[in-house]
């Protein structure tokens, strides 16, 4: 019996987490036309993505240890002693691993480090936007939370929520914001260049369309972002875009009641001065 070629065009429905960040809703703001393709991605890179998990799950068994014979490694990860072998054989040419002695076995190089300059460049953004976060927070009294891109979502790496008199949270830290429908995001992808963004879109199985064009394009205009919110909520976010020339560093957002001022008010009010933080904070984390 001939097998069936999977469907196409599963309709995508941007979904976020928690009460105060988001729930799940189809967004009337150019969101609800982008396609689905998880399941078909899914199924096409399975066979691609099995032997880079099983480089990594021996990388991080190494990582474990000063160094880590084969069968020590085999025990630990479950991975056949040939396949660890032949995995070890790779990462030695790549570079990432070499060979101490037969007795014993294996360890990691310098190399690996490399892969860490993404996580130093967070902790110099954060060691650069925090003092400004935190004078903003002073001064006009709302927290603020800074975000970078992070796997399908944009991942709050500080907050001033803990010092802010008008905060409803303690902390956000490494919570995760929906790209598509968050304040966060959508400054992200309104300033980010078009390839970034084709290529953020593509990995959350979606496609740009007119509506949603339209919306970046307003957000461009107004040098900021607003969260989309499925229903009525007592929170709204207000997002500026980081940016390093063309560049997008990251995004900071301002969060406030919407009981305090309306979305036009608070554009008005803090549109300009969030730009000139993220523009000081930019500036310092080039130096």
């Amino acid at each position: 019996m001939q097998r069936r070629p999977p469907r196409q065009g599963v309709v995508f429905r941007a979904c976020f987490l928690s009460s105060s960040w988001g729930q799940a809703y189809s967004d009337p703001h150019g969101i609800s036309a982008a396609k689905s393709t998880e399941s078909v991605i899914r199924n096409s890179f399975a066979s691609m993505i099995e032997p880079v998990r099983r480089s990594f799950t021996v990388l991080e068994a190494l990582s474990r240890r000063p160094q880590g014979t084969v069968a020590v490694l085999a025990d630990e990860t479950g991975l056949p002693r040939p396949t660890v072998m032949r995995l070890l054989k790779t990462l030695i040419e790549l570079g990432y691993v070499t060979q101490v002695s037969r007795h014993l076995g294996y360890r990691l190089t310098d190399r690996v480090l490399g892969l860490a300059q993404g996580i130093r460049f967070v902790d110099h953004f954060v060691d650069a936007a925090a003092p400004h976060m935190r004078r903003f927070t002073q001064k006009h009294g709302w927290p603020l939370y800074l975000g970078t891109i992070s796997h399908r979502a944009i991942t709050i790496r500080y907050s001033t929520a803990p010092e802010s008199p008008m905060s409803f949270e303690r902390s956000a830290l490494q919570r995760r914001s929906p790209i598509l429908t968050g304040a966060l995001g959508r400054a992200w992808l309104a300033f980010c260049s078009d390839e970034e963004r084709r290529a953020v879109l593509r990995d959350l199985g979606a496609r740009s369309n007119a509506s949603l064009a339209a919306a970046f394009a307003r957000i461009r205009r107004d040098g900021y972002a607003f969260a989309v919110l499925p229903r009525p909520s007592r929170l709204q976010g207000i997002a500026v875009a980081i940016r390093n020339g063309p560049r997008v560093l990251g995004s900071i957002s301002m969060r406030f009641t919407r009981s305090a001022m309306t979305e036009t008010e608070a554009g008005a009010r803090y549109g300009m001065p969030l730009n000139a933080l993220a523009r000081t904070i930019a500036a310092d984390v080039a130096r």
